[in-house]
């Protein structure tokens, strides 16, 4: 008998789990609450869609499972499959960015990305309903009965591919995570990652607008991250990739019982030796000679900080003075206080712990026929298409197994 695989979710993950089913054979059905599904995928990389990164970076995935499982999850589809499969299968040519190394489509555009994978879904033959909210999902024997709208489908596997809780305006809304919880699975705690950070009252609001380069390094009592890339002052606190990347240590420090995290800039690739060198050598206001490597307003707040007043030059400078700006130009601690939350997050954290699934098929240990998929685990990447490498990968599992229909 073929089996009849019911998919929930046309995210990244959902329509690579529904694709591959089907392309191994079972018959398919694709229910997504939106009216189109691909919502995250439009949005990404600024519209450009970062489809992949050029090199993997599994241990840079953050969660609470083991690095192992996180490992094998990511290496059961290696990134030249999965750049093959856009390249080839779905004829859309990627080009690298030189100085990320991100794969991107060459078009530069996230639609032609999302719409290749809903017309691959269509071409080989994908049962879909769009707008169709699914509002329970029960096993009835051998079956799996999915209630959607005024509607029931019977399947023989269920994928779950429904995401997290980040960006709700795209359709997410946890009814994955919600499900798994009910099922007796272990779900850890979500929150917000890959999130711009927050300061009330900003006490750079003046520098909105402001970008450049810089290493972050945020500590927690109970964890470490750093990050180096882009940085970006707001009108409310602090973006870019590089505070993304450490956003989850800072969101996770506001847990009840926690002490902030604290976040230390440093502004350029410059150490506190080469500083006081350029200190030293360099000739009139002091300002001048630090933005001779920083952007000018951000200088000059630098320098006001450290209580240099605004005609120092550098050859007047006082022992303390000195002391005090090399350490606000290479450990500067970061003013925050809070976060942007799921409305702006690229990706949940937490999830459905991995060791509750079977490693090679994502099925549930707990309630067999019922696999998971990208957001939904516990298991998130930095910036850079690391997460839709793990959707890729995982939906392709997910949907691989499903189709087999043979119990794990």
């Amino acid at each position: 008998m073929t089996p009849h695989v019911i998919v929930i979710g046309a995210g990244a993950a959902g329509l690579m789990a529904a694709i591959s089913a089907r392309e191994a054979g079972a018959e398919v059905t694709l229910l997504e609450r939106t009216a189109d599904g691909g919502r995250k995928i439009l949005i990404s990389g600024g519209g450009r869609c970062n489809v992949l990164p050029s090199i993997a970076a599994p241990e840079r995935f953050v969660s609470e499972s083991p690095p192992s499982l996180v490992r094998g999850l990511l290496g059961a589809w290696p990134l030249a499959g999965q750049q093959r499969f856009f390249e080839r299968d779905l004829g859309i040519a990627l080009a690298r960015e030189d100085d990320s190394g991100k794969l991107f489509p060459a078009s530069n555009r996230a639609r032609d990305v999302r719409d290749g994978l809903v017309a691959r879904a269509r071409e080989c033959g994908v049962g879909r309903r769009f707008g169709s909210a699914v509002t329970a999902v029960e096993r009835r024997g051998e079956t799996w009965l999915v209630r959607a709208a005024e509607s029931e489908l019977a399947g023989t596997r269920v994928v779950i591919a429904t995401g997290g809780l980040s960006v709700p305006k795209t359709g997410s809304d946890g009814f994955g995570l919600a499900l798994a919880r009910a099922l007796g699975h272990v779900v850890q705690p979500t929150y917000a990652a890959l999130t711009p950070l927050t300061d009330s009252p900003p006490a750079h609001a003046g520098l909105a607008g402001v970008s450049l380069p810089v290493r972050l390094d945020a500590a927690s009592a109970r964890e470490r991250s750093r990050a180096a890339g882009g940085f970006l002052f707001t009108h409310r606190g602090y973006s870019g990739p590089s505070v993304l990347d450490v956003s989850h240590v800072a969101v996770r420090s506001q847990w009840p019982g926690a002490d902030l995290a604290t976040v230390r800039v440093a502004w350029t690739a410059m150490d506190a030796t080469a500083w006081r060198t350029e200190l030293a050598e360099s000739r009139g206001r002091v300002s001048n000679a630090v933005s001779r490597h920083l952007p000018q307003r951000l200088a000059e707040m630098l320098v006001h900080e450290a209580g240099i007043p605004d005609d120092r030059t550098c050859g007047q400078l006082r022992r303390e003075e000195r002391t005090a700006l090399v350490r606000a130009l290479t450990e500067y601690v970061l003013p925050w206080t809070g976060d942007e939350g799921y409305r702006t997050a690229e990706v949940t954290g937490g999830g459905l712990a991995l060791d509750e699934v079977h490693r090679g098929t994502l099925e549930s240990r707990r309630a067999p026929g019922l696999h998971f998929c990208g957001e939904v685990l516990d298991a998130f990447g930095p910036i850079g298409g690391h997460n839709f490498s793990w959707a890729w990968s995982t939906g392709r599992a997910a949907g691989l197994a499903a189709a087999a229909a043979v119990p794990a």
